[in-house]
């Protein structure tokens, strides 16, 4: 029998989402060549008509999906290429071109969810917040998110206009919904090890620290610790691993993203597998701390994560 997507609440403003979402970003960008876009529409539709109706992506990417009725689209702004290198943008002006961009894009005529993609250390989140309130009055987007962003950002954030979620930060006391993204640890929760050998040379997770020789001999131990519990749950890795995000709260949504029907379709079979607090402990306890070598990204690539922003009096608008 099917496995039904539950709905939920995510934040306290009135958006409802299936209870796992799809993460588009593999379909288009980073992970190698973009998908055939035939392939990627078919497995959109799929996951809709399977009940997972969240949909994630962003202005960095390019999918147009094609389908709304009873679809919750995310998107997000904030990240450009500026001669190569990105440029994060909040400023009022670069927030509406953005908005408009992204409803013509996807030819559609609001966005459920719109994120600030990372955050403008440069522009005071306030005044970022204040063109998005103004596109909610003018109906163009419904619920507003932030990613990356500090604590302070996303309380200062939510006194402007209330947000209804937000990925990585933990915020519960101002009843803002968590999105995670990367669920399966990009792919190695799915696969393992043997992941690294089949990327093609311009997926950018080859160069991810915790993929290299070096790192991956001593992650692969977490993954077989995972892969014999996941056995004992008759699941997969894959699934005991978002089971284990399913139960961290019902303000909780993960978007893990795939290219595959058969994956997606296995995704969602996590959502049957139940954990006991036992189990969730001895998740915990092989993915300590100590358990996983290397960081999420290199040294080298700016990740804006806890962002913070000056402060709205520093602010003099062009």
């Amino acid at each position: 029998m099917a496995t039904t997507v539950r709905r939920m609440k995510l934040g306290s403003q009135g958006l409802e989402v299936s209870a796992q979402g799809l993460g588009c970003m593999g379909m288009s960008a980073a992970y190698g060549l973009p998908k055939p876009e035939p392939d990627m529409i078919k497995l959109i539709h799929h996951a809709i008509n399977a009940g997972v109706t969240f949909l994630d992506t962003s202005d960095a990417l390019s999918l147009k999906e094609g389908a709304r009725e009873g679809v919750q689209l995310a998107t997000k702004f904030g990240v450009k290429l500026v001669s190569g290198q990105f440029d994060i943008c909040g400023d009022p002006s670069y927030v509406r071109a953005a908005c408009e961009a992204s409803l013509k894009r996807l030819d559609i005529d609001c966005i459920d969810l719109y994120y600030q993609h990372r955050i403008d250390t440069r522009v005071p989140i306030e005044v970022t917040m204040g063109e998005l309130r103004k596109l909610v009055e003018e109906g163009k987007i419904k619920f507003i998110g932030l990613s990356e962003a500090s604590a302070s950002t996303i309380r200062r954030a939510h006194a402007v206009h209330p947000l209804s979620a937000v990925q990585l930060e933990w915020s519960l006391e101002l009843g803002i919904g968590i999105v995670a993204y990367s669920p399966l640890g990009r792919g190695f929760l799915s696969s393992g090890p043997q992941l690294v050998g089949s990327l093609l040379d311009d997926d950018f997770r080859k160069n991810l620290p915790r993929f290299q020789p070096e790192n991956l001999e001593h992650n692969k131990t977490m993954f077989e610790r995972v892969s014999k519990m996941a056995a004992k749950k008759k699941c997969t890795p894959s699934q005991l691993a978002l089971a284990w995000v399913h139960h961290q709260g019902s303000d909780v949504c993960p978007i893990p993203g795939t290219t595959k029907i058969e994956n997606l379709n296995q995704n969602i079979g996590a959502l049957s597998v139940k954990l006991t607090l036992e189990d969730i402990a001895e998740l915990e306890s092989i993915a300590s701390a100590d358990a996983v070598k290397g960081d999420r990204y290199s040294s080298n690539v700016a990740t804006w994560k806890d962002s913070d922003t000056p402060p709205l009096s520093s602010w003099k608008a062009e």
